[in-house]
């Protein structure tokens, strides 16, 4: 009980599921890398954007209640299952203005830049989640 408190209070919950996200939208963005070539190959896509309003409404809700769940809902793309989990899948992305000669809708310079800005996202994350663990490891600990 008293661990469980300490995970679901703070902003621990909303970077548990933005490291969530940005995994799984790290293993869609490469394996759109992977087969831009492929002829008719039709890029996946996460929106980003609408994660993040997704988890600021999610943050809103809670509030600072530990007991509220903590419930993140962008549709068909990402959701919270009922054990807390989130869960991802990605859509096809709708073609821009441009359907290369060989059917494909990928633009390997944008997937590129989406891969180096999710990269950076994780790694946001990841460093704030680690230096919250690492300052409740010390207080458990007694040291400064």
């Amino acid at each position: 009980m008293i661990l469980e408190n300490l995970t679901n209070r703070g902003a621990t919950p909303a970077l548990l599921n933005t490291l969530t996200f940005a995994e799984a939208r790290h293993r869609m963005l490469a394996e759109n890398v992977a087969n831009w070539h492929t002829p008719g190959f039709k890029s996946k896509q996460l929106d980003e954007r609408g994660f993040q309003r997704a988890l600021r409404q999610a943050l809103d809700e809670k509030g600072g209640d530990p007991d509220a769940p903590f419930v993140v809902d962008l549709g068909k793309q990402a959701r919270s299952g009922p054990d807390g989990s989130l869960r991802v899948t990605p859509t096809i992305e709708p073609v821009d203005n441009v359907l290369f000669h060989d059917g494909t809708n990928a633009s390997i310079e944008r997937m590129m830049s989406d891969m180096a800005r999710n990269a950076m996202t994780h790694q946001t994350a990841n460093t704030i989640l680690q230096g919250y663990y690492d300052g409740m490891r010390k207080a458990i600990r007694g040291r400064l």
